[in-house]
């Protein structure tokens, strides 16, 4: 009999996707990263995926990646199970990290919503707050993006394979903008651009097309979203649209609500 490889005996990782309150498309990425799989396919096992798989293996788990906020009384209760039956657990998106387009009703009154909404606001439950998953457990790597970056995403699963740290930059939106040479639209147009303080991820696809980053991956690590907020008080720009500009995809993140409750007082 031919011995086993180092790689063949050794068992494989047990993952778990797990979803909240989102729009799913995080989990599209992972399942459109199909080619980009195959390089740790044979090292892991899809062992709980209801998007894409009947198979429903129970825990625990060595990796769970979890997509979307928390937004019910259930939502909070489900996710310390979850976070009890994995090993390591990674939050993908922007609702799983800062609470999601979701957390603009943070800033409004809920129990209106539900009574102009609803015909029967009486059989609605939920919680005051779209919270991202670190409010509520302890998270071991936070991955932003609305929605990440596939590529990113298989980093992450194959640093956590071999216990390394993932190679996830953590620089602006400008960086990638000057390697591809694009002219800096917020300084020649004057555009509202959150792309110095924006993490990278996306290629910066907006400035790419002559349009203002959006801030779809969150801020940059030490992000100062209070120079832009007056840089953009000094373009001149009416405060509820600079309010507007941090209160996107990742309004709840702590560097962008802060921000755009500075510029409301304004």
């Amino acid at each position: 009999m031919s011995s086993k490889t180092k790689s063949e005996s050794r068992p494989k990782a047990r993952i778990a996707v797990f979803k909240f309150a989102s729009c799913d498309g995080c989990q599209l990425s992972l399942l459109d990263a199909e080619d980009e799989l195959l390089t740790v396919a044979g090292s892991v096992q899809i062992a709980y995926f209801p998007e894409a798989s009947r198979t429903m293996l129970k825990g625990p788990y060595d990796i769970g990646l979890v997509e979307g906020s928390i937004t019910t009384h259930t939502d909070a209760q489900r996710i310390q199970e979850v976070r009890r039956q994995c090993k390591t657990l990674i939050t993908i998106g922007a609702c799983a990290t800062a609470g999601g387009i979701q957390a603009l009703r943070n800033w409004k009154d809920v129990d209106e919503f539900i009574r102009v909404v609803y015909a029967t606001p009486q059989f609605i439950s939920t919680l005051k707050l779209s919270t991202p998953i670190a409010e509520h457990v302890p998270v071991d790597f936070e991955l932003r993006g609305c929605p990440i970056n596939k590529l990113q995403l298989i980093e992450l699963i194959a640093a956590s394979l071999v216990g390394r740290k993932p190679n996830i930059p953590t620089y602006s939106v400008c960086i990638e903008c000057k390697r591809k040479g694009n002219v800096c639209i917020a300084v020649t147009q004057d555009a509202v651009c959150m792309g110095p303080v924006t993490q990278a991820g996306c290629g910066a696809l907006c400035p790419s097309y002559n349009r203002g980053c959006y801030g779809c991956f969150g801020p940059m690590e030490s992000a100062n979203s209070a120079s832009l907020a007056n840089h953009f008080h000094y373009l001149g720009l009416p405060s509820d649209r600079a309010v507007r500009a941090f209160r996107g995809f990742n309004a709840w993140a702590w560097q962008f609500r802060k921000a755009s409750e500075e510029c409301e007082k304004r």
